[in-house]
């Protein structure tokens, strides 16, 4: 292992730390803030294959964190010492509690000299941290050994608390268990390797080339001051009357109002029209398709119907085309019949994601011909239209003239050898098909050939003036993306030339035109106009929407690859067109989601496709929760099994499933199942003032469409909360005299009302984990839009003396094996794995191995993919079910005969999966 630091970094302070105190051996190599090399210093050579790390300037925001912690882990797992659950929670709090104060504060001490403020940054941590140090009767964190937990902590807080002027109180438990840490060997290496003995001065350099907006515990929604966004202070004036408001209750609330079908623009209302890139009914969409569309866009929609808005969400299948004609050709079946199959199949996982459409439609439809047919003879008559003769390729081998998407190449701008017939992914530039160099035919690999054929065109630069007025209005008022804008501006930044919307197919709207009988229009002529006959297919009064951009705000939802003919070709042919179409006003693209280290594809089976996650066993709320979690708002991102894990074990689970299931279960434990009195001392309000504030930028971000970053704020709300309890100590309290339980029922009462709080902002991300939350504190059916309508306002809506129902878990484990069965299944077989099972012998005389190839008695050529695959989703419904009688505390020999089946379960998967299984090991007791 390789691991390369920058000196000045932080971060590296607990990679150096780790790194010595488990002993690992490796290679380090230090490099500048600019990823220069400065010096080798081998410490030693591993000779096992494990991967490279890069510890530099590129890992030092919040954004980070968790890769830190499972390079931590991995460290520690590897010398043989385990993390715990209790490391796990404690990791866990440094990445999203510490660390975000911790930066602002470095730089607040190392750019500003501001020391008082950046100690006001540090208090409500510290606090919490002293709290809880205070009340362990161990040395370290989780036990007598120092342990990763320790260790990453430590190094934290030590450019701040080594510093002698940084006055944070007397904190003598922290004080202590720094200097216990401190004195270890190897954490005074790594601060000395790191920081030379210079502290926070050390980290001048680095903070400056990494400015505070990465170190924000979340992106600003508004315009707030660095410190304001980083870690709010709450003022008294703000604590007085967040619990004032808190104390009226839901008087007054909004009612509840139904959806009725049709959805229409009303006056006086905010109306919003939603809607999600069509996907092409040809595929299955993965998971990067369903985060980049259409789940970004329910969430929003969801949102948007809580805060009483009038709102329509459409979306369909994008039905013509090359590459419907192709899929039907490889299926044997028609583009009709590869369009109802598909349109069904997008439909069942959708559903299953729970993307709450107001209608989920096709463009394989009469109003779609009757509407781009309508659009194509305004911009003929009106003189958009430009008629040439252009030269395109055509593939000899599949007897075709090949779309701009099924040819590519390389760049001629900037050699990418990937680039489609129509644009450059990395450049972002305009391409003629026939300007690609080295073109393949995507179908056949053959190299296509140059032919001449009559066209029409949209001219582009007769409406380019246009274009950019209505841009101009459309970016400086709206919600645009920064990709959206980019990848608009370059489109458009050498001037706009005309575009072809014909083409020489036989599948699609045809071109209604005497001299063009034989042609269809482009797709991406004809797909966009999809959103406007699928809103006509639910319902005859669809120009009340398209035809009303007075009174319609129209919010686009894609992946970047779609913004120009969003931003550019569409709002050309609509301009164009001069009907009063509405045009977008918010353009929201995201960047992509990859899948572990490289792309999904279907055709190798590396990734999770839409219908393949309800087979895995973890449930779709679960699954929406992960997606939006990384969602790539400002770079790529990749799914990841492990972080997926990580994620729903630590933020689910342990905090936010924690938080909630055991306020219910103070409620029905201690107090017969009725929400006690509450009499507010100030820790109460504070809380109270904290969750007011976290509400308050939920609401501001999701206003901007910042879902990932809302959605951090959940988790922020759940965090107080749990800090809440755990301070308080309500279990403790219920056993004192009258004053103790008194109070103990106050921290329960806030601590329920707070739980309800939580089901109402949760609603947009996990719509069925919030109604279980609120069907188990049978919460009043206001209590949503009372807390989201008023712009942020938290009520205390479970008075005492309310009833709850039977609480229970709400979240469940995902464990090691579980995950591993899931990324082994979902990637993929690589060139070498299928050259061996190619390779296979087919009986046992026929056993001795090829020459260069590894033998593995314990590979049974026999597998059975298909039960392998039935067999992972029993396994993980039945160790669902069996985590549930744990948590039920159910009796013992019920336990022991559900482990029984689940051993069977995974013998018979091994079984599947060609491996011969081993004998389940036996628990005991070690001798």
């Amino acid at each position: 292992m390789k691991l390369y630091i920058a000196e000045g970094n932080p971060q590296c302070v607990k990679v150096l730390a780790a790194l010595e105190l488990t002993g690992v051996k490796c290679e380090i190599e230090a490099v500048s803030h600019e990823g220069e090399r400065l010096y080798p210093s081998s410490l030693s050579h591993s000779k096992q294959k494990v991967p490279w790390y890069i510890i530099s300037q590129l890992m030092s925001g919040h954004e980070h964190n968790g890769l830190f912690a499972c390079l931590h882990r991995y460290l520690f797992d590897i010398s043989g010492q385990k993390a715990t659950d209790a490391t796990n929670e404690w990791l866990e709090w440094e990445a999203t509690s510490l660390q975000p104060a911790v930066l602002q504060s470095l730089h607040m001490v190392a750019l500003q000299g501001k020391r008082v403020e950046a100690a006001a940054v540090m208090k409500e941590p510290l606090k919490w941290l002293e709290q809880s140090l205070s009340k362990i009767n161990s040395s370290f964190l989780t036990a007598e050994a120092v342990s990763v937990a320790d260790v990453v902590l430590w190094a934290a807080l030590y450019p701040l608390l080594s510093d002698s002027c940084f006055d944070v109180g007397e904190l003598r438990s922290v004080r202590g268990w720094f200097e216990r840490v401190g004195d270890l060997a190897a954490c005074q290496a790594a601060a000395n390797r790191v920081l030379h003995g210079k502290g926070v001065e050390a980290l001048k350099t680095f903070l400056q080339k990494h400015p505070a907006t990465q170190t924000q515990r979340r992106d600003s929604p508004t315009n707030a001051t660095e410190a304001e966004v980083a870690e709010h202070v709450i003022t008294v004036e703000e604590i007085e009357e967040a619990a004032q408001i808190w104390s009226e209750g839901l008087k007054g609330s909004p009612a509840v109002t139904e959806r009725k079908h049709p959805v229409l623009p009303q006056e006086g209302k905010r109306n919003m029209l939603l809607t999600s890139a069509l996907p092409y009914v040809n595929n299955v969409p993965h998971l990067g398709n369903i985060i980049g569309c259409v789940l970004s866009a329910d969430v929003f929609a969801r949102y948007g119907r809580l805060r009483g808005w009038n709102l329509l969400y459409i979306c369909g299948t994008d039905e013509y085309g090359t590459a419907t004609e192709n899929k039907a050709r490889e299926e044997g079946l028609t583009p009709q019949e590869i369009c109802d199959k598909y349109h069904a199949i997008h439909a069942d996982i959708y559903k299953w994601f729970q993307i709450d459409f107001d209608f989920f439609g096709r463009t394989t439809t009469k109003q779609q011909t009757e509407i781009a047919q309508d659009i194509f003879w305004r911009l003929h008559e009106r003189g958009f239209l430009l008629e040439d003769t252009v030269e395109q390729l055509r593939c000899e081998s599949c007897q075709r003239f090949l779309a701009d998407r099924f040819v590519e190449g390389e760049c001629p701008h900037c050699r990418y050898p990937e680039a489609r017939g129509d644009q450059c992914d990395k450049c972002g530039r305009l391409i003629n098909a026939v300007e690609l160099r080295n073109p393949q035919c995507k179908v056949c690999k053959e190299t296509p050939v140059i032919r001449s054929s009559k066209h029409l065109f949209l001219n582009l630069p007769k409406l380019e003036d246009e274009l950019e007025q209505w841009l101009d209005k459309s970016t400086s008022s709206g919600d645009w993306t920064v990709n959206a804008r980019h990848i608009t501006r370059s489109w458009i930044r050498d001037g706009l030339k005309p575009r072809c919307i014909t083409r020489d197919l036989q599948w699609g709207t045809p071109v209604p035109h005497e001299d063009y009988k034989e042609k269809v229009f482009y797709v991406w002529f004809d797909a966009p106009i999809g959103y406007l006959s699928i809103t006509a297919n639910y319902t005859d009064q669809w120009e009340k929407w398209w035809k009303n951009p007075q009174q319609v705000e129209l919010y686009n939802f894609m992946a970047k690859d779609n913004v120009p003919f969003h931003s550019v070709v569409f709002p050309c042919s609509l301009l164009g067109a001069q009907d009063n179409y509405t045009l977008v006003n918010h353009l929201i693209a995201t960047e992509y989601l990859n899948y572990e280290d490289t792309k999904f594809s279907k055709s190798r089976g590396v990734g999770v496709f839409g219908d393949m996650a309800k087979d895995t066993g973890i449930p779709s709320d679960v699954w929406r929760f992960y997606l939006l979690y990384l969602r790539p708002e400002g770079q790529d991102s990749a799914f990841s099994w492990s972080d997926m894990a990580l994620k729903n074990n630590s933020e689910l689970l342990n905090n936010l499933g924690n938080f909630i299931n055991r306020a219910g279960m103070f409620v029905s434990k201690f107090f017969d199942g009725c929400v006690p009195e509450m009499l507010l001392n100030e820790d109460d309000k504070r809380l109270i003032a904290q969750v007011r504030w976290e509400l308050k930028q939920y609401i501001q971000l999701l206003d901007k469409v910042r879902i990932r970053d809302a959605l951090k704020c959940i988790l922020s709300i759940s965090r107080h909360g749990n800090q809440y309890m755990q301070l308080n100590e309500p279990w403790k309290k219920i056993k004192g005299g009258d004053g103790d339980r008194r109070r103990a029922g106050t921290v329960t009462g806030v601590s329920v009302n707070v739980a309800c709080l939580l089901s109402a902002v949760l609603e947009p991300y996990m719509p069925s984990v919030s109604h279980t939350i609120r069907q188990q504190l049978q919460a009043p059916h206001t209590c949503v839009s009372a807390i989201l309508q008023n712009t942020g306002t938290f009520i205390c809506t479970l008075p005492a003396g309310h009833r709850i129902s039977a609480v229970s878990p709400l979240f469940q484990k995902l464990e090691n094996e579980q995950i591993e069965v899931l990324r082994k299944r979902f990637g993929g077989q690589q060139p070498e794995e299928e050259s061996v099972k190619a390779k296979a012998p087919s009986s046992a005389a026929e056993t001795k191995p090829s020459t260069g190839a590894v033998h593995d008695a314990s590979v049974n050529v026999n597998a059975d993919p298909e039960r392998a695959k039935q067999l992972t989703a029993l396994v993980a419904e039945q160790g669902n079910k069996l985590r549930g009688l744990k948590a039920q505390k159910a009796d013992k020999s019920v336990i022991d005969d559900e482990v029984e089946k689940l051993l069977q379960l995974k013998k018979q998967l091994s079984l599947a999966e060609g491996k011969n299984p081993e004998p389940a090991a036996q628990k005991g007791k070690k001798k």
